[in-house]
């Protein structure tokens, strides 16, 4: 079964039970073939290096200087052995195995936190809205450095899962490292049941939509459709900016049928293992797309995974535009097999590719526009209107022919009062405005999705469903994306 990291949404699952002796890959070799040339060789060398395991363990149970557990020294060696092949693989003993399986659920308690290694330190990808972490002030990057009052130094992934979830309404304490901080600061959070609002939606203009959906579960695509439809109740929708930052990922056919929702035809991911010719791809399904309005999608350092699979989709197929900063990289499938009575392995068994062939491991997804990342605080208290003076402020003015002065300064009075409490922005824990008409990039992407539209009524021949094409043209392009020049 193949899961993320996140404390509350359960990856892609297969499900697999694998017994030792009925798997004889797992050992390196193919079933009734004998070992020849060079495979004769390549087991001659693993009997070596058993044997010289065997002596380790063998001198480390005679000579240490406390007894030692057998079970406990074999878990470690194991767990060591798995965590050198990349991040997301592992090893599983029972208590984390347990775990695991309770991802699937998607139910338990926990603090809503996607979680990561960044040079062996445990990271936050992104906390989970609306969730105890995010309601605490937990970002994006933050290092989680001791939890509970304990190092997380050697700390894998699934441990610091396993310590981090406990009932609903228990108290756990993070204490993380931040740039900008002058010394570790602690988090006491209170445990919740997760339960994640796929999908947040918000009118930006007439006729123009904001829809940020925060993670890929069994409820994605239905709840974006049913965020469209309402919208369109009321308006006629000619341009959505589809928001995918901190989006940590999730379910993979989850990602094949939101890209459904704009794609009419064709690939939307290929998986490859080590034998790239055996690669499966999965196609968008038919019959629910819609191409009769412009689409603008934001991503960041924190969409992951699902996220970065419908980004890259949609940009290959030139059916949106990508904006915002080159995403995380995580491209690539696990799936999680039990070895033995409650004792797991998650592997690495392949990686994720765009329609286009292009990689997603470790590059991302390189967004067509770049727009920068600013402190929305910081943003929100530099701007401020300019004074111009105008002919209303000259002396001796005229009036315009028929309006009386007194009511015209109280109609100027209150609207200056309207325009000063339109520019205060509320935010919320991540540092993030309320509204969405007040984040920057928002704007930015419905300024994209408008200037298309104006692209096309003046007469540049293109059809809705090429509106990306639109955009790209009037737009600075990544340097920083060979497929792409």
């Amino acid at each position: 079964m193949s899961y993320n990291r996140s404390l509350g949404l359960p990856w892609m699952a297969v499900v697999a039970t694998v017994a030792m002796a009925s798997s004889p890959a797992l050992y390196g070799a193919k079933k009734g073939a004998a070992p020849t040339g060079t495979a004769n060789q390549a087991t001659e060398e693993r009997y070596e290096n058993l044997g010289l395991f065997q002596k380790v363990l063998f001198f480390v149970e005679q000579n240490y200087v406390e007894d030692v557990n057998n079970k406990k020294l074999i878990y470690g060696a194991l767990k060591g052995m798995v965590e050198t092949l990349d991040p997301h693989s592992s090893f599983l003993p029972p208590e984390v195995f347990r775990d695991m399986k309770i991802d699937t659920s998607g139910r338990f308690g926990g603090v809503g936190i996607e979680l990561g290694l960044k040079n062996s330190q445990l990271t936050v990808i992104t906390p989970i809205d609306d969730t105890p972490a995010y309601e605490a002030g937990i970002k994006a990057g933050d290092r989680i450095v001791k939890i509970n009052g304990e190092s997380t130094k050697g700390l894998g992934l699934e441990e610091a899962v396993a310590k981090m979830r406990g009932k609903k309404g228990s108290d756990i304490a993070l204490t993380i490292w931040r740039k900008g901080l002058k010394e570790p600061k602690e988090y006491k959070i209170t445990r919740a049941e997760i339960k994640i609002k796929t999908v947040k939606s918000e009118v930006l203009e007439k006729d123009y939509l904001y829809a940020r959906l925060t993670n890929f579960n069994e409820r994605s695509s239905h709840d974006l459709r049913t965020a469209i439809e309402n919208f369109e109740k009321s308006n006629r929708l000619r341009g959505l900016v589809l928001d995918l930052r901190n989006n940590p990922g999730g379910l993979l056919d989850q990602a094949v049928d939101v890209t459904s929702l704009f794609v009419e035809d064709g690939a939307v991911v290929t998986m490859a293992g080590k034998d790239k010719s055996k690669g499966e791809t999965k196609y968008v399904k038919k019959g629910f797309a819609r191409k009769d309005f412009a689409v603008a999608v934001l991503v960041n350092g924190a969409s992951a995974s699902a996220s970065e699979i419908v980004a890259g989709a949609l940009q290959d197929h030139k059916r949106a535009v990508v904006l915002g900063q080159p995403t995380f990289g995580k491209g690539s499938v696990q799936n999680v097999v039990e070895i033995a009575p409650d004792v797991g392995l998650k592997l690495t068994i392949a990686r994720y590719y765009t329609p286009n062939g292009r990689s997603i491991q470790m590059k991302g997804i390189h967004p067509d526009v770049l727009l920068e990342e600013f402190d929305q605080k910081t943003l929100a208290a530099a701007k401020k209107a300019v004074d111009y003076v105008r002919e209303k402020d000259l002396k001796q003015a005229m009036n315009a022919d028929g309006e009386d002065e007194v009511i015209e300064a109280l109609v100027m009075e209150e609207k200056a009062e309207k325009e000063a409490k339109d520019k205060e922005v509320v935010f919320d824990a991540a540092d993030r405005p309320v509204k969405a008409k007040d984040d920057y990039q928002v704007r930015e992407a419905l300024n994209y999705i408008k200037s298309a539209r104006a692209l096309i009524a003046s007469g540049v021949s293109m059809g809705e469903p090429e509106v990306a094409t639109a955009l790209s043209k009037g737009a600075k392009t990544s340097e920083e994306n060979p497929a792409r020049q």
